[in-house]
């Protein structure tokens, strides 16, 4: 017999621990060992020290042989850090850069050696002046509960070159979902509106992603803007200024029908569908701001006018008018405006909201484009036609 402690049984052991280890090994890459394997390599779109970074610079960081951990990218005055998500691999930031800022970007990944890289980069962009931004103001306002005819309008105060670029970072949505769209009526204006009226009860949302964005001409968006508000009840009133009467329907019932006097022929109240621009409890009102000079006999000022609600630039209102009350349902003798009763215009003012419509029927005078909220005075094809993009857009419900 033969010991295992002989020399012929130790050289036996020998052989066969040899004998597997050569059986494991053979085509097997799993037990590569890991110092073989690389180490991650990080990437971002904006080098360290780099200055007067664009921007409308969406900054992102890239992985090759690893995996990305976490990016941070912050303001080193400490305002606040860039949002941003990770996928396939990158990291992407979801808004551009503010102007004038410095920044501190810091990545981390682990490799395919498990050892873990950084990535520090600091970088500043682009100082601008107010005189290079352009601001976005929004009509409705947050929360604000609008009539059916309400567009939503948005008015920058220095002009829109690139205007398709902006568009296509303005989204309105609603629920229920309806088809619309924008129209642009200067460098300065932009409305969006649906086809039809809204539907009484629906849900807008309205989504400016402008801030940094390229206007055009050196100029930069200066902020975002992001809107909800609810459309109310139907509320549409036809005003016959042959007939002195104001016919006015609530969710398709007519509530009541209201004795009025509307301009006389010299100053003819016009043409058209209008919207509920303003509402104002009392007013004075001075033919002056009209261009009717004090001197005229024509010259009016009337001081705490009631129930007053603005449908165009030009001064037309409707509101009580009790210093013409013979004249209700008979006569036109106004300056343009719609008068009738404390009463009446009460009840309508209670009754109604900005974005109201208000169609005047039997006059010769037409309305002027934009002479106020004109928009449902223009046919469909060429309201889409005004759209920087021309195409129609029909949002996703859910707002």
């Amino acid at each position: 017999m033969t010991s295992p402690y002989s020399p012929r049984g130790l050289m036996t052991a020998v052989l066969a621990v040899l004998l597997l280890s050569a059986c494991s090994s053979a085509g097997d890459s799993s037990i590569t060992p890991v110092a073989n394997k690389p180490a991650a390599e990080l990437r971002a779109n904006v080098a360290d020290g780099a200055r007067d970074v664009p921007v409308d610079t969406v900054v992102t960081v890239e992985v090759e042989h690893g995996t990305l951990e976490d990016v941070s990218v912050r303001d080193l005055a400490g305002d606040g850090a860039i949002e941003g998500s990770t996928e396939a691999g990158g990291w992407t930031a979801a808004e551009r850069l503010e102007p004038g800022v410095t920044y501190r970007l810091e990545a981390r990944a682990t490799g395919e050696d498990e050892k873990p890289v950084t990535l520090v980069s600091e970088f500043a962009s682009q100082a601008l002046t107010l005189d290079e931004q352009t601001y976005p103001s929004v009509m409705p306002l947050q929360g604000e509960t609008v009539g059916v005819g309400m567009p939503v309008i948005v008015m920058f105060d220095i002009a829109v070159q690139d205007k398709a670029t902006f568009e296509q970072h303005m989204t309105v949505t609603s629920d229920p979902a309806v088809e619309g769209s924008w129209n642009w009526l200067n460098d300065r204006t932009a409305h969006w509106r649906p086809k039809d009226y809204w539907p009484a009860g629906t849900k807008v949302h309205v989504d400016l992603q402008l801030n940094s964005l390229p206007a055009g001409n050196g100029i930069f968006g200066q902020q975002d803007q992001v809107v909800d508000f609810q459309v109310g009840s139907s509320v549409i009133s036809t005003v016959d200024v042959n007939a002195h009467t104001m016919t006015v329907q609530i969710d398709g019932q007519v509530a009541r029908t209201i004795p009025v006097s509307t301009g006389a022929p010299q100053w003819a109240s016009r043409q058209g569908t209008k919207l509920v621009m303003e509402k104002h409890a009392s007013i004075d009102m001075d033919a002056a701001t009209t261009g009717v000079d004090s001197a005229d006999p024509n010259y009016y000022n009337l001081k705490g006018v009631k129930w007053a609600m603005r449908l165009t630039n030009s001064g037309e209102f409707v509101h009580a008018a009790p210093w013409s009350a013979a004249s209700h349902g008979r006569a036109n003798v106004s300056h343009g405006c719609v008068g009738m009763s404390i009463e009446n215009a009460a009840w309508l003012y209670q009754n109604s909201k900005r974005g109201d419509v208000m169609t005047f029927v039997g006059s010769s005078r037409p309305l002027e484009p934009q002479n106020g909220w004109t928009d449902w005075n223009v046919d469909w094809q060429s309201w889409k036609a005004g759209s920087a993009l021309h195409e129609t857009a029909v949002p996703a419900s859910g707002a």
